[in-house]
Formats: structure tokens, sequence, C-alpha cells
């Protein structure tokens, strides 16, 4: 602000010019006596946030278990079995045999051999036909057709490291060559991730048929960075659809509504859990909100200040979320109780006071998506919270923070599919190497 000249200022200019300060000040001092936005009571991420110092621990005198302590299992099927025969008496020096030895001793001693690809010759042989004198040749084998040198293990690998455990080209050529004994370049590491596309293009159509099938959606969504030669570096957005059995990501330039529409096409699933964002509204025939972000907005209300609707807030949300974690032991007519129990308190809530602006915010808050908050308590496929979309996005979080983002529309396209491909299988009883190796060789990940 340009500091004005006071000798050219009226008395009344003055005076409004005292006043506008003065209330910039109030409001100033209003600003620093509200509480921090913290990932306690906001949606910072974790990241976000500064952990605080903690004074060392006092160790505790170790306790004897009882009973004998446990160890390894041995291997059912050991490899290799190296007998070690007693040769003589350790006190007397005589002379024993193996015959009448008995086991006293067993372990597994583990290692890994040497590790190198293997490299197959492929050599086409021809000659010219001795009736039409046309040349002839030898066709190669489906599973090693001329082109990429790289066979679909490693190209499994290749996936596996970089869109399941963030390793970026340049780190991951380094540790190919070192622990594999196997040198590729960083363009050929992109080429090969390019080719992907294809088997993964089909893993995810199949995941897209399972998703509209689903009765119960968990949907969010994450920035995404994209930088291009085209279009310069740009915030995008990957979304993330939950069902019970399948797990879609898509990496759009919008955060609309759109991009909803045009996974689930005319399905319409019975209920709908995400966050509070306007393009998350409408798109079932219920809808249950996340009530983790709910219990951060009441924390953040609680540090503003607010002793008496936010903390009974709280004890409610928390006795309703309890009561969901004991659907499979209760009955319907317990639940439909429970249900019409928590709406009562709940209007006994919205008609106490509130003591501070934060607290009357968290109220009109309330009002508006109270309708949303114990859906869970009659439908028991639905959970109170959306943490099953917002695990399915951490690693591609961490995917961001680790590679900075992507340098291609196609390298986008190929993580949401990888990782589409991962969460779907681990769903379905597979774990990354085996979704990704799975989808790789057109064989299915959806559990029939």
């Amino acid at each position: 602000m340009p500091r004005p000249d006071l000798s050219r200022l009226s008395h009344e200019e003055k005076d409004a010019l005292i006043l506008a300060l003065l209330e910039r000040v109030a409001a100033l001092e209003a600003k620093l006596n509200q509480p921090p936005k913290t990932p306690d009571n906001s949606s910072l991420p974790p990241s976000r946030g500064q952990k605080a110092n903690r004074p060392p621990r006092s160790k505790k005198p170790r306790r004897k278990r009882p009973g004998p302590g446990v160890t390894r299992e041995l291997a059912a099927e050991p490899d290799r079995v190296v007998d070690c025969h007693a040769q003589a008496c350790a006190h007397c020096g005589t002379a024993v045999t193996p015959q009448g030895q008995t086991v006293r001793h067993a372990y597994d001693h583990i290692d890994l051999p040497p590790i190198r690809p293997v490299v197959t010759r492929v050599r086409i042989f021809g000659q010219r036909c001795p009736t039409c004198r046309r040349r002839v040749r030898g066709v190669a084998p489906d599973t090693m057709l001329p082109g990429s040198p790289f066979g679909p293990s490693i190209l499994a690998m290749l996936a596996y490291l970089h869109h399941h455990h963030a390793v970026g080209y340049e780190r991951l050529a380094r540790l190919m060559s070192e622990l594999f004994a196997l040198r590729i370049s960083q363009g050929a590491i992109a080429n090969a991730l390019h080719r992907a596309s294809r088997p993964l293009e089909r893993s995810a159509a199949a995941i897209v048929d399972q998703l509209r099938q689903a009765a119960v959606i968990g949907c969010d969504e994450t920035g995404a960075r994209l930088t291009t030669a085209e279009q310069g570096t740009r915030m995008a957005w990957e979304w993330v659809l939950v069902s019970d059995k399948a797990v879609l990501h898509r990496i759009h330039p919008s955060r609309g509504r759109d991009v909803i529409a045009e996974v689930l096409g005319e399905h319409r699933p019975r209920c709908w859990v995400s966050d509070r964002w306007g393009a998350q509204q409408g798109h079932a025939d219920t809808q249950q909100v996340c009530l983790a972000h709910v219990l951060r907005d009441v924390q953040y209300a609680i540090d503003a200040g607010e002793a008496c609707f936010a903390p009974a807030l709280r004890r409610l949300l928390c006795w309703a979320i309890a009561i969901g974690r004991r659907r499979p032991t209760l009955k319907d007519s317990t639940l439909a109780q429970y249900h019409a129990k928590a709406d009562r308190r709940l209007d006994h809530l919205l008609a106490m006071p509130t003591l501070t602006e934060a607290g009357a915010e968290l109220l009109r808050q309330t009002k508006r998506w109270r309708a949303q908050f114990f859906t869970f308590l009659t439908d028991r496929d639905v959970p109170p919270t959306n943490n099953a979309s917002e695990r399915a996005l951490r690693p591609s979080v961490i995917f961001r923070k680790m590679t900075n983002g992507f340098r291609s529309l196609w390298g986008a396209d190929v993580h949401a599919q990888t990782r589409s491909v991962i969460g779907t299988g681990r769903l379905n009883g597979l774990t990354a190497h085996q979704a990704i190796s799975r989808a790789l060789a057109g064989q299915p990940i959806l559990a029939s």
C-alpha cells in the first residue's frame, strides 16, 4: 500500500483513513487469534504439517516371554539339503560313523543366486523355393517377435518399479544395470512403458465394466503435475473410483463432474461416498460424506475456542462410527433405531448456540450436509469415511513428489492404468507384480 501525502488530505479524509486502518488492524488481529490450519483440523496433507519434538522414552527392562521364542519357519521344500555329520567325539577323540546319527538341529540358510538376464538369440533362416524360386523365410515365435529385445518379464519389472515404487528413469536404468546386469537406456525404458499401454488399456476397460455394475462407489481426486512441450507445465487431476472389487484411476485436466459421467455412463449406483466437493454430488441415489473430513473441521472449531457445539458434534460422530463398526452383529431393525437416534441427537445439537465464528460456520455446514451424515448406519455396504479412495491415491501422491510429475500425456495415462491394475489386483488377491504381469500377458485380474 503506497504511503499517502498527509499534508494534502483534509480533516475528513484523514479521519476516514484512520478509521479504515483501524478496521484493517482489527481484522488482522482477529486473524492472528485464529488457530493455524494443520493436517489434524483441516484438509492439509500430512506432509504440510510439522511434527513436534518428543522427549526420549525411558527404557523399560525387558520382560521374559512365557514359553519358547518364535523363530522363522523352515522352508517346506528346500532347494538343497546339506547334511553335517559328526566325525569324532569332541571330548575323547573317538571316531564316529554317520550310521545311527539323528538330526539334532536344522536351520535354513537363504541367499540369492547371481541375477543375470537370459539372452536368446533368434536366428531366422530362409532360401529360395526350388519350385517357384521365390524367397521363403522362417517365422519367429510369437513371444519373441522382432523389435524390442526386452521380454514381458522385464517390461513387468520396469512398470512395477517405476509406477509402484516411484523409481525414476535414471535411477531405474542404474538399478537394472547394477542389480540385474541388464544395460538399458532411459529412452528404452520410456519406449517399453509406452508399449505397455495397449494391454493395460484392455484391463482398464474391464475395470470400467466392473465399476458400471457396482452398487457403492467411493471417489476422490488429487493433483497431478503435467509438463508437455505444447502446453508447458500445468495442473491436472487424478481421479480414483473405488468399489468392493475394482479401482480405477483417471488423470484428466478437469476437476469437474464430466470425468465421472464419462466413466460411469448411464450407470447410477445405490450410494456415493466422497468428500463435499461440488463435482462429487448427485451421482447416486444416496450419498455418504466422509466423516473423517467433517471431524477435522470439528477439530478446527474446537481449536478456535468453540466449547459447546463442536465437542458435542464430535462425540456424536464418533459414536455413530463406533456403531458402524458393529454392523455385522446388529439386526436391520436395530440399525434403523440407531439411525433415528442419531438424527434426534443431531436435531438437539443444531439448536445449541455457538460461541465463535468457526463454530457458526461449522453449524452452517452441518445443517447443509446433515442428510449425508448417517447413510452408512442403515446401508451395510457403505463405509463412514472415504478412506479407501484416499489410500488408493497415496501411492500416486508419493509418485508425484518423487518424480515431479509427468513429461508426456501418454506417461500420465500409463501411470493411471497401472495404478488401476495394481489396486484392482489387490482387491482380488493379487500382489502388485502379479497384477501387472497378468495384465501385460492379457490375463484377467478380476476374480470370476
